[in-house]
């Protein structure tokens, strides 16, 4: 008995080595037991998740035998469900008390006793190894431990079956995610890589139907690519791409607010409409779902539809993962590549204007060139650009539009109040507007009159003022996106520098007229002096001394004295003439004893707070005289004050002068020559001046004059002493 045993088993062995089929070596290991062990029948069944088992061989012949493959329900007293039920081995020496749908059959075929062996498998109950004898010839006492020797090498054989089946999987898997990640190695479109990875997803995990979704912003879900197993599923059942509504309990929704994998196993009580269809159009009876997370952002979803009652297996979920994955890492590689390019569009388009400003371009050229390249670079319908003027209005400078629909140059348009013209030169920020059928006024109506749907404008400010405004159009149902306003300031500030510079070389050219004019008028002035004063004088004298040489008629020194008064004469005009250049004192004593003095021969009394201890640079020493000396003027002529106050500090890196008074205010700088002239020496000299002059508060003007050259000057801003900090154009 012992030398059949072993033989036996060493035949089944070699299957087992030989890596035979699982089927071959349960049918060989049935056939052996029955003959070693000389029952009725010998069976194996593999035990199923839903309280069954299936039977996967069988020895010996009957009728009522189940057929290899049936699916058997568990239940009763009978060998296969109480080794399930316990795990070890069981025997049942009466099976005429055996119950449920296999213990009645066993029963019904004669069978008298019964012996049942565990197959475990790594670990876990597989199936079960059963032996039936009749009632005339009982099972051997040592029954189940001959068995067990049997159930031993099915184990390993269906190990080892797992084992390659494992492997094979986890090289077609591996296969399949080579296939895709070649796609995005070489960067192939998005839709190529969606398109690929459903099918080999769909194909590699054995479902009927796969499909990837991209989530919206309105809190929908949009299909971008499917696979069928059984050919063209559209022809049967048409899928609807979307946008379908995140609602219910479906795949899609609960990944949309879990940002997990999800499993549904039966549709039958998922509410919404996704799932209705999925459920009752497609005829999906279990599905998994993977997020597809892009840059830490959810961006959407890879789903597995199965037809089949027995659900999707439990490592579904997993396996998706290395797809996803590589369908996170195409889509972030083409945002990379689409933002590089934009960026470099973007750049070149800016470049391209920036190279007009340096190049001093005309205001109207550079205008034009920004709202053509805004146009094109953000792919918009319409772009203008608008001056705002007094009165609530603005004038349209420059306009681009694809056709004929644009903005006419010159257009003056009326501000409404909830126009994105008004909203953005009243605020002084970027504004986005929609609906443009909803807008009152005029900007209203000419939007809709063009066919704009979404409207995206920014400021243009110029060295601290509100100048204007830039704007883009759409006529397209979806909005304008939504980087556009960050896109647009780039532009807005190179039509203001453009601007700025425009207004700096005017003000150059019309102080350096002043300047000219000046030096002409200055020149005259000098001339009719010594033309009409000295040089007449002079003439007066050298006629009188020639009447002196004549031979004497009578005493000479009345005359002479008249000579030496008038050339006495002569001199204090030519000291009065030069001292309107340069006074005296500045030069020979300096700035502090030059204010003093012109602070004593002021009409309106003067108070001073004068902190210069040392002499300074001839030029500085000038320009702050005359700037003190003009205003003292501005302020006897114009302010009808009862005092004024002088402040000058010269620090380490610039002096700086305040000329205050208690008068009426209400200055103009733009009005008055002597402000103007103020200006155009204080430039000269690299400096910053402001004034402020509030009706009925006085007014204050400040100066500050760089010591070193005027490109060493901070741009921009003075700070420190006394006066504390002040912005280029305000105190």
């Amino acid at each position: 008995m012992l030398a059949e045993e072993q033989a036996a088993l060493r035949r089944v062995a070699m299957l087992v080595a030989r890596g035979a089929p699982p089927p071959d070596v349960f049918a060989t290991v049935t056939k052996e037991v029955a003959q070693l062990l000389n029952v009725k029948h010998a069976g194996l069944g593999r035990y199923e998740p839903e309280g069954a088992f299936t039977v996967v061989a069988w020895s010996g012949t009957s009728d009522r035998l189940p057929p290899v493959g049936s699916q058997q329900l568990l239940g009763g007293r009978n060998v296969s469900t109480l080794v399930f039920e316990t795990g070890r081995p069981v025997r049942i020496d009466d099976y005429r008390a055996a119950s449920g749908p296999v213990g009645v059959a066993a029963r019904e075929d004669g069978v008298g006793s019964g012996v049942g062996t565990p197959v475990i498998v790594d670990g876990r109950l597989w199936g079960v190894m059963a032996t039936y004898a009749s009632l005339e010839r009982p099972l051997p006492a040592d029954t189940e431990a001959r068995l067990t020797s049997f159930t031993d090498l099915v184990a390993t054989a269906i190990a080892n079956a797992e084992g390659r089946a494992g492997l094979a999987r986890l090289a077609e898997e591996q296969a399949a995610l080579r296939r895709v990640a070649t796609l995005v190695a070489r960067g192939v479109s998005s839709t190529e890589v969606f398109t690929v990875v459903t099918q080999e997803a769909g194909r590699l995990l054995g479902t009927d139907l796969a499909g990837l979704a991209r989530y919206d912003s309105d809190d929908t879900v949009t299909v971008v690519a499917t696979w069928a197993a059984e050919g063209d599923l559209n022809q049967a059942h048409p899928l609807v791409p979307g946008p379908w509504p995140l609602e219910g309990g479906d795949l899609a929704s609960t990944i949309a607010r879990t940002g997990r994998p999800v499993r549904i196993d039966d549709y039958r009580d998922v509410p919404g409409r996704i799932s209705e269809f999925v459920g009752k159009v497609l005829g999906i009876q279990s599905s998994v779902g993977s997020p597809i997370v892009v840059e830490g952002q959810l961006w959407g979803a890879l789903f597995l539809h199965s037809r089949q009652t027995k659900p999707l297996p439990l490592d579904t979920e997993s396996r998706l993962t290395g797809f996803t994955e590589l369908v996170a890492t195409a889509i972030a590689n083409t945002q990379a590549r689409a933002e590089v390019g934009r960026l470099a569009k973007e750049q070149a388009a800016l470049r391209r204007v920036a190279t007009l400003v340096a190049r001093e371009a005309s205001p109207a050229e550079v205008f034009s060139a920004v709202t053509a390249e805004l146009g094109r670079l953000l792919g918009a319908d319409i772009a203008a650009l608008l001056r705002l003027n007094p009165g609530n209005t603005a004038t349209v400078v420059a306009a681009w539009g694809q056709g004929e629909d644009r903005l006419p140059v010159g257009t003056r348009l009326l501000l409404g109040d909830d126009s994105v013209a008004a909203r953005v030169l009243s605020t002084g920020r970027p504004v986005r507007a929609a609906s443009p059928e909803h807008a009152a006024g005029p900007i209203g109506a000419l939007a809709r009159e063009l066919g704009v749907t979404s409207t995206v404008a920014t400021p243009i400010v110029v060295e601290d003022r509100l100048w204007g405004g830039v704007s883009v159009s759409s006529r397209q149902p979806e909005p304008l996106p939504p980087d556009t306003e960050s896109r647009i300031a780039d532009f807005a500030e190179l039509v203001a520098t453009a601007i700025a510079n425009a207004e700096a070389r005017t003000q150059l050219a019309a102080s350096r007229t002043r300047v000219v004019a000046a030096g002409d008028e200055t020149r005259r002035r000098l001339e009719r002096n010594l033309h009409d004063g000295v040089q007449q004088r002079l003439v007066s004298l050298a006629l009188e001394v020639r009447a002196a040489e004549a031979p004497p008629a009578g005493d000479l020194e009345p005359q002479l004295s008249r000579i030496g008064q008038g050339l006495n004469d002569v001199l204090e005009d030519l000291r009065k003439i030069s001292h309107g250049l340069h006074p005296a004192i500045l030069s020979e004593a300096g700035l502090k004893p030059a204010l003093k003095a012109l602070g004593r021969r002021s009409a309106v009394p003067v108070e001073l707070d004068l902190r210069v201890d040392t002499r300074l640079p001839e030029s500085i020493e000038v320009a702050a005289y005359y700037v003190v000396s003009e205003g003292l003027a501005n302020v006897v002529k114009h302010a009808n004050a009862s005092v004024a106050r002088v402040e000058v500090e010269a620090t380490e890196g610039s002096v700086r002068l305040s000329i205050s008074d208690d008068g009426q205010g209400g200055a103009d700088p733009a009005s008055g020559s002597g402000l103007i002239g103020l200006k155009d020496r204080v430039d000269a000299q690299g400096g910053t001046i402001s004034i402020v002059s509030p009706p009925n508060e006085g007014t204050r003007l400040y100066v500050s004059l760089p010591l070193g050259p005027a490109e060493d000057a901070a741009p921009g801003m003075v700070s420190s002493g006394v006066f504390g900090r002040w912005p280029v154009g305000a105190p």
